[in-house]
């Protein structure tokens, strides 16, 4: 995109790019089986696992199929989780968002907070009409999270991915742009 990466402010967040800096941070969530099994993911072993998700990070921004912003305490600047658009269709005006979050963290709102900040940018800045989010069946959270974002629940999808060596049902929400009042957001 060769552009500044975008930062976004909420209440007590700043979403602001992941940097191999941040490998760490990231780390020591994305190795955490609670954290990671829910998005069909093994946990990171190494740091350098870490690094390849940042890299991942990265790539998508640079090819304009997504954007992933990490979520961090206005307090503390510690990554604590991420929040994006993968498998974005400029053409169709359509993205995936994707979050996770460390457990430290979980029930506080803050995964609320960061995704409707992410779904405001979304329709904001890259004149989205629709955002999905694909859900196992079992992760009852991350269907409430939703939820209460106003997305709606349109079927399953049944053995829609192949991850860990398994095919997994994923639930398919989504938000589309009339469904929202989208007010201004604080960008930098």
């Amino acid at each position: 995109m060769g552009k500044e990466f975008p930062i976004i402010e909420t209440r007590r967040l700043i979403l602001r790019e992941v940097t191999a800096e941040d490998a760490n941070d990231v780390f020591k969530y994305l190795s955490d089986k609670e954290v990671v099994t829910p998005m069909g993911l093994a946990p990171c072993q190494t740091v350098e696992d870490a690094q390849d998700e940042i890299r991942w990070y990265k790539s998508i921004y640079e090819d304009g199929t997504g954007i992933r912003w990490g979520i961090t305490l206005k307090d503390s600047g510690e990554v604590i989780g991420s929040c994006g658009f993968l498998n974005m269709l400029t053409k169709h005006h359509r993205a995936e968002v994707g979050y996770e979050l460390s457990k430290d963290h979980w029930g506080t709102g803050i995964a609320s907070e960061a995704l409707e900040a992410v779904v405001k940018y979304g329709y904001q800045h890259y004149q989205l009409e629709r955002i999905e989010a694909l859900i196992e069946p079992t992760n009852l959270p991350s269907q409430k999270l939703v939820e209460k974002q106003g997305f709606r629940r349109e079927g399953l999808l049944r053995h829609y991915e192949f991850t860990c060596g398994k095919f997994d049902d994923l639930y398919m929400y989504s938000i589309i742009k009339a469904d929202l009042n989208i007010d201004y957001i604080d960008t930098k």
